[in-house]
């Protein structure tokens, strides 16, 4: 039986392999080469069940990481490894489905170059085109995959293939990478540099050539980190040309233009274009794609389908663990028996209500948020502090009973809901980019060795790049300004969008400001200095202040206003607690460091020390506005 012939929408011709029998239920067809429209061929493996007869409904990752290798979005709890292609494959199998996975051009062993998520739009459509069109194909085809591979989705879906019947994107999937992803604010993301640096060391040239590898890996992109920016021919990724210049190119491209409007990195823009079926969007609030999710969630809201939406506690991707950072969320924070019964399970009971029309699982919510909070406090016998938390339900994003409250920053260090009242009050310190603020935690991904996520006491530590004076809070640097509320008198959720108005000025024709979102535990026996625990943090690029499209010069000692917009995130303040604002200028290695001088981004060696000020007038009142919910009316899931 030929379960396999060549009908593609591309040019090319595909020799079939002889089929694997894995075991007694599962085949596979290894490395078939699917032509593009362009005629490069890209590496799939293709399963289908043994002992059933077609056609199935098809399932299908894309991945720049090995269709060969496990991949770290099936990692079940309590296992050290994920499992493998094929035990993937088998689960999904019995179920009745055909899985698919392939190398994304350009990486393993499909042919082409590899530029970053640019190509996946096209080749994704003709990839589903030809499953589709094959006899052992329904002509139904969904997708699933975590961080890139959910970038593949969503390039793929703008182009609206007809046999797309459904996705599951987790962890990504951009709306606008310019906003979130590659860039922030303005700044570049420095998650970048260092995925370039680890995966060229797997790029083909690497595998055809040992010694490219290894003079990649004997670079110390750590201490590279302090000779940033990085140039042609001058950085760690210099052994790879065809990754050093896709990176130099996203960080030196720093205005909003059609470079960044593609397929591929501007699903807000083709949204109209994807088809209404249905979606499930999964990210976590120490992960780097929250705003993609909920534009994402916004932007596919229309038709016959609404996104589901489910957002754990989570760094990128690791839904089977509770501790991120210093800190534990309790039993509660793991998907594995709390959101559904698996992983796996649950993915698969997604395609069976969406391509086979089976009944799903009934719940009259849409959106799973996990609350941060709650918790005792005390250091567990791991050496975590108890931040505990549970899941929530919500019918609709923002929150309908949420109550944007605004916070007004004082000149005396303090945080309320009180407008300021003098006419002149504003606080200036120097930013120096030789020495900027390290980056302690947050929600970052891909920046091994040099810096990890979750939430953390900011507090210097020799874990982290860039602190020098380990055990003095980041706060007690003088380019660092603080504010805080009083201890709350009564437990405070806040579940939503967070935004940072500041009123600012310089002396310099560029600077950045920061904002960070921080819940300070009080002292205690375990922490007799308090904890003070990271929820989010953002950046705003001054030269942006007027339009994305158009960066320009400050106007030195001119006074204008910005909006950051930090991450959304849900978290309870207990009794006792004290919501914590800092403003700053730097948030390093997590973004690249402004060096003031106003040249074009990612190029100058040269850089000035910045005296920068936040204005806190009754005129000009710099604020934070937090979403606040009543806790009792939040539903408990």
């Amino acid at each position: 039986m030929s379960l396999l012939t060549l009908n593609t929408p591309a040019a090319g011709v595909a020799a079939l392999p002889e089929p694997e029998r894995i075991s007694a239920t599962l085949l596979c067809f290894r490395d078939v080469m699917i032509a593009m429209r362009d005629g490069i061929q890209l590496a799939t493996d293709i399963y289908l069940p043994a002992n059933r007869n077609g056609p199935f409904h098809a399932v299908l990752e894309r991945t720049p990481y090995g269709k060969h290798k496990p991949s770290r979005a099936e990692l079940a709890v309590g296992a050290d490894t994920p499992m493998t292609r094929e035990e993937t494959a088998a689960a999904f199998c019995a179920a009745g489905y055909a899985l698919v996975f392939q190398d994304c051009r350009g990486r393993h062993r499909s042919q082409g170059l590899f530029t970053k998520y640019v190509a996946e739009g096209p080749d994704g459509y003709d990839t589903i085109a030809w499953i589709a069109a094959q006899p052992w194909c329904t002509g139904k085809v969904g997708t699933m995959g975590l961080s890139y591979a959910a970038h593949t989705q969503m390039a793929a879906a703008c182009l609206a293939p007809p046999a797309l019947a459904g996705m599951i994107l987790d962890s990504g999937g951009f709306s606008d990478a310019y906003r979130c992803g590659i860039r922030q604010g303005g700044a570049f993301e420095l998650k970048q540099a260092t995925w370039a640096w680890n995966h060229a060391q797997d790029s083909r040239a690497c595998e055809a050539e040992p010694g490219l590898r290894a003079a990649l890996a004997a670079e110390d992109v750590t201490a590279w980190f302090k000779r940033m920016p990085w140039s042609k021919g001058n950085s760690p990724v210099r052994w790879e040309p065809e990754y050093e210049a896709y990176l130099l190119d996203q960080w030196r491209h720093g205005n909003f233009d059609d470079y960044w409007k593609v397929i591929g990195l501007y699903a807000a823009g083709y949204y109209d274009k994807i088809p209404d079926i249905p979606v499930l969007l999964m990210s976590s609030w120490y992960d780097v794609y929250v705003p993609t999710t909920f534009e994402n969630l916004a932007g596919l809201s229309h038709g016959d389908h609404r996104p589901q939406v489910i957002m754990g506690p989570w760094t990128h991707g690791n839904r089977t663990e509770r501790v991120f950072g210093d800190v534990d969320f309790g039993p509660d924070a793991i998907f594995d028996g709390n959101v559904a019964a698996s992983w796996t399970s649950f993915r698969i009971s997604c395609f069976d209500a969406w391509l086979k029309g089976e009944e799903a699982p009934k719940s009259d919510v849409a959106i799973r948020l996990f609350l941060m909070g709650g918790g005792s406090g005390q250091r567990t016998p791991d050496g975590h502090l108890d931040h505990g938390g549970h899941w929530i339900g919500a019918t609709q994003w923002p929150l309908p009973e949420a109550r944007p409250t605004a916070f007004y920053p004082h000149d005396d260090g303090s945080l309320s809901t009180e407008p300021p009242v003098s006419p002149s009050s504003r606080l200036t310190y120097d930013f120096d980019p030789r020495n900027p603020v390290p980056t302690i935690g947050g929600a970052l991904t891909s920046g091994q060795p040099v810096f990890e996520g979750g939430a953390y006491d900011q507090r210097e530590d020799l874990r982290f790049f860039g602190c020098a004076t380990p055990g003095l809070p980041l706060s007690s640097r003088p380019d660092v300004l603080m504010f805080e509320t009083a201890p709350l008198r009564e437990d405070l959720a806040l579940v939503g969008p967070v935004t940072v108005e500041l009123w600012v000025s310089s002396d310099a024709p560029d600077t950045d400001f920061t904002a960070k979102l921080i819940d300070v535990h009080p002292p205690s026996a375990d922490y007799p200095t308090g904890f003070a625990m990271n929820l989010t943090d953002g950046i705003f690029r001054c030269r942006y202040r007027e339009s994305w499209e158009k960066p320009s010069a400050l106007e030195p000692g001119a006074v204008f206003r910005i909006v950051i917009e930090p991450f959304a995130t849900a978290n309870l303040f207990k009794a006792g607690h004290r919501i914590r604002l800092d403003i700053s200028s730097s948030n390093f290695p997590k973004f690249d460091v402004n060096p003031n001088t106003g040249e074009p981004e990612g190029t100058g060696r040269a850089c000035n020390i910045a005296r920068n000020t936040v204005h806190l007038s009754a005129e000009r009142p710099s604020r934070i506005i937090l979403p606040l919910v009543p806790p009792s009316s939040l539903r408990r899931m």
